[in-house]
């Protein structure tokens, strides 16, 4: 009967951390998580921007796509965040936490960061504007 009794609270305790896991979001902090989230974040829009192929997907708001070019170079601190949500939350819970409600975050997260930084600005010149009648002229 002890042993029942002590597989049914086992059972208990297991689902209430897959439950919890189903239930992590990025966007609350965690003492333990929220760093690690910040890191793989900050490592993600880093390589963006360093890599012109995932530029130009991040341009066209193609944000996973953009991650997805450079994601090997950010993978200690994605294993990082995913081992310790494993360690929090139970066995295997830490790719789906990254492969659904982190991916989704990361996308809006790089958007907010990255964004101001890929639009095109008009750039100020300290040269002169070309004269259109010059221009036309045959050089002498």
């Amino acid at each position: 009967m002890k042993a029942l009794l002590f597989g049914a609270f086992v059972t208990t305790v297991g689902w209430v951390g897959v439950a919890e896991a189903a239930g992590r979001n990025p966007v609350q902090p965690h003492g333990v998580m929220s760093p690690l989230e910040k890191a793989a974040t900050d490592c993600f829009a880093e390589t963006v921007l360093s890599n012109p192929a995932a530029t130009r997907h991040a341009r066209a708001g193609r944000w996973y796509e953009a991650a997805g070019i450079t994601g090997f170079l950010c993978r200690p601190e994605v294993d990082a965040m995913i081992q310790a949500h494993d360690r929090l939350y139970g066995r295997g819970t830490g790719t789906r936490y990254f492969q659904n409600a982190y991916t989704q975050h990361l996308g809006r997260e790089l958007a907010e960061r990255l964004q101001p930084m890929l639009e095109r600005k008009a750039v100020a010149s300290a040269e002169p504007p070309v004269d259109r009648d010059d221009a036309n002229k045959p050089a002498e």
